[in-house]
């Protein structure tokens, strides 16, 4: 700003100023990541922010957020156990031990090709 016009503010002018930009502001937050990118001759920015959710939700935010919850839960689940099983098979398969005689998941010699 030239000093021209900083000088005209009077200091009512200047508490209304850092009022509104002092609403802006987004607060503390545990991911905060700005940054731009440059796209041939323009400019994009973007905002990732994240952290603890401090505002009342309504009961259609609330549904929505149990129904986000209970479904990245059951994802997280399903890998979990998944991985498991998985880990478990190729122990089983390490230790040469066959439960149905003659049949295969084909994990066990698809898990040894990768390190031929």
């Amino acid at each position: 700003m030239p000093k021209n016009v900083q000088n005209t503010f009077t200091d009512e002018q200047l508490a209304h100023l850092k009022i509104a930009i002092g609403a802006r502001q987004w607060g503390n937050h545990a991911v905060d990541c700005r940054g731009v990118v440059k796209l041939f001759k323009y400019r994009y920015y973007y905002v990732l922010l994240a952290g603890r959710n401090r505002r009342e939700l309504s009961t259609k935010e609330q549904k929505i957020a149990r129904f986000t919850q209970a479904l990245i839960l059951s994802i997280a689940a399903n890998f979990i156990i998944l991985f498991i099983l998985l880990v478990l098979y190729l122990f089983k398969s390490t230790l040469g031990i066959d439960i149905f005689e003659g049949y295969s998941f084909g994990v066990w010699s698809w898990f040894k090709g990768l390190f031929n």
